[in-house]
């Protein structure tokens, strides 16, 4: 795709923070606890369709997502650019290459939302399909339902059509074999009571608009690294992982998923741009409140969302410095900082650390 100056189609707005300093507070009366660089005031643009995604690996996604979505649908730009994704083996933390579950098996989340219908598909734990944002929007759509897990939710794909997949690779086999010595060196007890592992980042979770001012969204995840077989976090879950909303906006999240889901986190995101704040604050309004009633407090949320309005105002915010999100348009795409809130870095992109 080409690639363009971000100035050559996105206008800034001053709607937000901006670049207020470490503990200023705003005219919108948010406080901002650490001062993001470019990127953390809100964005718009005025290029359609226009596609944002968690994490700079959510460029190739968002891209794709553009062409796919020009050649037929905006689902399609979703389903598509979120597969690019899903296939990619070296990344850790989405579809194929994602760190399995405590028993060394990959369980992957998925749901898509479509903005005018307020459609909703959405499957969880499902095993050895490639992509399951494609199976979530078969629920979606051929079914009566919004969500399928676990085994009967791969039985549904085989019948559908999906092919079965491996997923655990052989670098994620070594690294799950490493794992389970080490929890046995610990004599960490029996399955419920090992500890997760830190290895839970990351999701992508993308949102779009078109032409005419319509919303499309979609979330894909292997989950929580070495999790307990059969958690769930928030990426599938409607209204925590992902929300839709024709009327108002979308939002994405991703992140420590416990943290997201017990608060409704991307429905929040969306509420708060009902009632006027521009993406950047919803985002921020979001986890402040989180931050608020959770009794650890801001430091150990570790949750990010991105945010799109019906106008193609944008943006992001999370707990954490270093979070980035992308963005593609026909007029190009890009990588922006999202407004931290505080300066505890993020860690790797995706969760991807090197465990060797």
């Amino acid at each position: 795709m080409k690639r363009i100056d971000r100035r050559g189609f996105i206008g800034r707005t001053t709607a937000g923070l901006g670049v207020a300093g470490v503990g200023a507070v705003t005219a919108s009366g948010l406080r901002t606890l650490h001062a993001g660089e470019a990127g953390a005031a809100a964005s718009r643009t005025d290029g359609r369709p226009f596609f944002i995604a968690t994490w700079p690996f959510g460029q190739p996604a968002c891209e794709a997502a553009v062409e796919a979505a020009m050649a037929g649908s905006m689902l399609d730009g979703i389903e598509q650019g979120i597969h690019v994704t899903e296939a990619d083996a070296k990344n850790a933390s989405v579809g194929i290459g994602g760190i399995p579950n405590a028993d060394g098996v990959v369980e992957l989340d998925a749901c898509i939302m479509s903005g005018p219908d307020h459609g909703a598909g959405s499957v969880a734990g499902i095993t050895d399909i490639l992509h399951p944002i494609s199976v979530a929007r078969s629920v979606m759509e051929n079914t009566p339902h919004v969500m399928l897990v676990g085994d009967n939710a791969r039985k549904y794909a085989v019948e559908q059509g999906f092919p079965e997949t491996e997923l655990l690779t052989d670098n994620q086999k070594e690294h799950w074999e490493r794992w389970k010595e080490e929890q046995a060196a610990a004599d960490a007890g029996n399955q419920t009571s090992l500890e997760v592992s830190e290895y839970h980042h990351d999701t992508i979770a993308m949102v779009g608009l078109d032409a005419e001012g319509n919303l499309f969204g979609g979330c894909s995840t292997s989950g929580w690294g070495f999790k307990i077989p059969g958690r769930v976090g928030d990426s599938p879950i409607i209204g925590s992982g992902l929300y839709v909303d024709n009327s108002a906006g979308a939002a994405g999240a991703t992140g420590k998923g416990e943290n997201v889901m017990r608060f409704c986190g991307s429905f929040l995101v969306v509420e708060y741009m009902r009632n006027g704040a521009s993406p950047v604050d919803a985002c921020q309004m979001t986890i402040e409140r989180i931050a608020e009633m959770d009794p650890s407090g801001i430091d150990d949320l570790a949750i990010n969302f991105i945010a799109l309005s019906k106008s193609g105002e944008y943006g992001a915010a999370g707990t954490n410095r270093g979070f980035k999100y992308a963005w593609a348009s026909p007029e190009g795409s890009g990588v922006e900082n999202a407004r931290a809130l505080t300066g505890e870095d993020i860690g790797p992109e995706g969760g991807n650390r090197d465990r060797d």
